[in-house]
């Protein structure tokens, strides 16, 4: 127990750091950011509290606001995506449900699954964190194709660091 929370520690304080200092400091262009800060919450396990991860979620949004000043854009978005994260997952649940002691990883439960779990709350996110941030729709089909194009090179690069850095 006290290895696997050194563990979620270890991922949330890399989660940040490498997006402050790798992901938000690239800029290739206008249409698209990568984030990859929200791995964190996507493998939190599946039988955690849903107050905690949301308390987790908020922490850890907080925590790239602070880094990017962007007055709690990040926070309420990673909200969000705690919020959501039991109904995608109730809506991808295996047959035989999932297993409390098993990590929602790519090794469990498969990379179809992965992908679908993660790339809808990404989208979500990005969405909201998108349309939050402009906070208006004039720039509705830009916005869109930033959302979409975000989304998709997240997704990438999250999967990614689930690769390299989750070991089961």
């Amino acid at each position: 127990m006290i290895k696997q929370n050194i563990r979620y520690i270890l991922l949330f304080l890399i989660s940040v750091l490498v997006q402050t200092l790798i992901f938000d400091r690239i800029y290739i262009t206008n249409y698209f950011s990568i984030s990859i800060y929200f791995l964190f919450i996507l493998l939190l396990p599946v039988n955690a509290n849903k107050y905690t991860v949301m308390a987790l979620a908020f922490l850890l949004g907080l925590c790239v606001d602070v880094f990017n000043s962007t007055q709690g854009l990040h926070a309420a978005a990673s909200v969000l995506l705690a919020y959501l994260r039991p109904f995608v997952l109730q809506f991808f649940a295996p047959r035989d449900d999932y297993e409390p002691n098993k990590d929602l990883s790519i090794r469990n439960y498969g990379l179809l699954w992965f992908l679908k779990y993660a790339g809808i709350l990404i989208f979500t996110h990005h969405l909201f964190l998108f349309y939050l941030e402009i906070f208006s729709f004039s720039f509705f089909f830009f916005t869109l194709l930033r959302v979409v194009l975000s989304s998709i090179i997240s997704l990438f690069f999250v999967s990614l660091g689930h690769f390299l850095f989750v070991r089961d």
